[in-house]
């Protein structure tokens, strides 16, 4: 249940293939490790008693190879293919967040001074990070060419993170938070109001929480000391975090095409803690600013009329990753448990899902008499409708221009978006 053509296939030894819906197929030796979801099958060994647990992940994100990961782990005998509609593998893990998301990048619009950011996740700080950040800085990442010149040109001086509820429930981590703290050219702007007090709320709440507000109230109520004193005195840039704010609509300019302000509701939380639920009070506001980006994560979408999903949730009604009403189905990541979460989320949700296929496996729950033939038929089918198939030599083609592209720049790689491009590399 991701974005993304491609097969990804593990064996005994580990292989890995991607294909897009006109072809395109991948294999890597040893892959790194959102959504995803697991069909499992039975393949029957004619030559021995045992049974091969035929294992297909759809997805090639974190999520899925997580997954893959521990069962590959924990059984021995486990066949997983995992399916990748695009030619590369990975996922969020590859392409990150926008600008460099080739997926949801639109070119957006840096013309104005403020910008605002839905959302006060790890995804949302590095949104304000990208638009804040020297290009001095970017210029050494695998950031591409292409947002490096429109970042270029950026006029934008102010980010505002807005999110719905309170400090409290803020969903990015410590070291994101500092990392926007101690970025060159630019200061936070935090209101004291937010923060008086709050330090006394979270005495007995998990140190990784205590920590961030800690951190997040100091920010706001403490005189810096002098070397970041004098940084934030020279900055020409700022970003701040808007709390108990939910967006209603964007408020078009006077041309009709372009961003004004977001209009807001205002919010009162009930309840405490992280299943605080925001309610609005019936105010609202205005945000005046000319780009606005959503940054509340990917809402899943149904894979088939036969797959049971909640659509108002965007996630397959399961337990433990389990699949409610549908035996031999399970589910992992974003689809599973909606778009939460960091990477060491996914990972530990991942694996729990994977163990309930192994304690499946182990109670003989799952029915073995049905025999799967597994990437096998799938590849004959894709034969027959000419799907092109793009082998492991052909991502490394990808991969070391990629790299060679990068190393011109003084960067780790200059990914190609370009789903288009990356087949034209590789050749028929």
């Amino acid at each position: 249940m991701s974005r993304g053509g491609g097969i990804l296939s593990w064996r005994k030894a580990p292989i890995l293939c991607s294909l897009l819906p006109n072809g395109s197929l991948a294999r890597k030796q040893r892959p790194s490790v959102l959504g995803s979801v697991l069909f499992l099958g039975i393949k029957r060994l004619l030559s021995t008693a045992k049974s091969i647990p035929q294992i297909c992940i759809v997805g090639g994100g974190p999520a899925g190879f997580y997954t893959a990961q521990h069962l590959l782990k924990h059984h021995k005998l486990a066949q997983v293919d995992i399916y990748e509609k695009l030619p590369v593998p990975f996922g969020l893990v590859r392409f990150g967040v926008a600008p460099d998301h080739p997926e949801v990048k639109l070119k957006p619009d840096l013309s104005c001074e403020t910008a605002v950011v839905l959302g006060h996740g790890n995804v949302a700080l590095d949104v304000a990070r990208i638009l804040l950040s020297p290009l001095e800085i970017l210029r050494k990442t695998d950031i591409t060419e292409e947002a490096l010149a429109a970042l270029a040109c950026s006029k934008v001086k102010r980010v505002c993170l807005i999110g719905r509820r309170g400090p409290l429930q803020v969903a990015f981590t410590i070291k994101e938070l500092r990392e926007m703290i101690n970025l060159p050219s630019a200061r936070p702007h935090l209101d004291p109001a937010d923060f008086r007090g709050i330090v006394d709320d979270v005495k007995d709440v998990p140190r990784p929480r205590k920590r961030l507000t800690e951190l997040m109230a100091k920010t706001a109520l403490e005189e810096p000391g002098e070397v970041m004193a004098d940084r934030w005195v020279l900055a020409s840039r700022e970003w701040s975090l808007k709390f108990l704010r939910s967006p209603l609509e964007v408020l078009p300019g006077a041309d009709g095409k372009r961003a004004r302000a977001i209009r807001m509701a205002v919010t009162r939380l009930e309840g405490s803690g992280d299943t605080a639920k925001a309610v609005p009070t019936g105010d609202t506001e205005d945000l005046i600013s000319g780009l606005i980006l959503s940054s509340i994560g990917y809402k899943s979408l149904p894979i088939d009329p036969a797959v049971p999903f909640d659509p108002k949730q965007g996630v397959i009604p399961n337990h433990l990753g389990r699949v409610l009403g549908a035996p031999g189905l399970y589910c992992s990541g974003w689809v599973k448990r909606g778009p939460t979460g960091v990477i060491i989320t996914t990972m530990n949700d991942s694996f729990d899902t994977a163990q309930s296929v192994l304690e499946d496996l182990q109670s003989g729950a799952l029915d073995i008499s049905d025999a799967k033939e597994g990437f096998e038929l799938v590849r004959s089918i894709l034969q027959s409708q000419r799907v092109h198939l793009v082998s492991f030599s052909d991502w490394e083609k990808i991969d070391a221009a990629e790299v060679a592209r990068g190393r011109l720049s003084g960067k780790p790689r200059e990914k190609i978006g370009d789903p288009k491009e990356m087949l034209e590399l590789i050749g028929p």
